[in-house]
């Protein structure tokens, strides 16, 4: 189970985001009030998608010898229309090295089982209680 402790002061919009290990700050870019110190909410939610994918494919072809695989991109675009309450994300994969089509393909409907592809593609239920 993934725990992170998220804290916002009087400053605006800058959050500081903990793991029992990690930290990182979260902000909102100047457009929208905020210093653009850190990740903004969708580059963070974006950020997992894109992670997971990466970590996803790297230990699958791992595990299957595919040293030829050398590097993946991930690049990922998230928008909203929040009239129409409609999100959508756009994910770019790069896979580099000498992969034949049948690896490529395998390792796409891999990057379609990463947990947070999963997440985001089934339903999810966000309990909230008030401390």
């Amino acid at each position: 189970m993934a725990k992170v402790f998220a804290s916002i002061g009087t400053a605006l919009y800058k959050t500081e985001i903990k793991t029992a290990t990690n930290s990182l700050v979260a902000d909102e870019p100047v457009s929208a009030g905020g210093l653009d110190l850190g990740f903004s909410p969708e580059e963070l939610l974006a950020s997992a998608l894109a992670a997971c994918t990466c970590g996803t494919l790297r230990m699958y072809a791992n595990r299957k010898g595919w040293s030829e695989l050398i590097k993946i991109n991930v690049h990922v675009e998230f928008s909203r229309d929040i009239q129409a309450n409609v999100s959508q994300m756009n994910r770019e994969i790069e896979l580099i090295g000498d992969l034949n089509e049948e690896q490529k393909t395998r390792l796409l409907a891999i990057a379609n089982k990463c947990p947070i592809h999963n997440t985001l593609t089934h339903t999810i239920t966000i309990e909230t209680t008030l401390t």
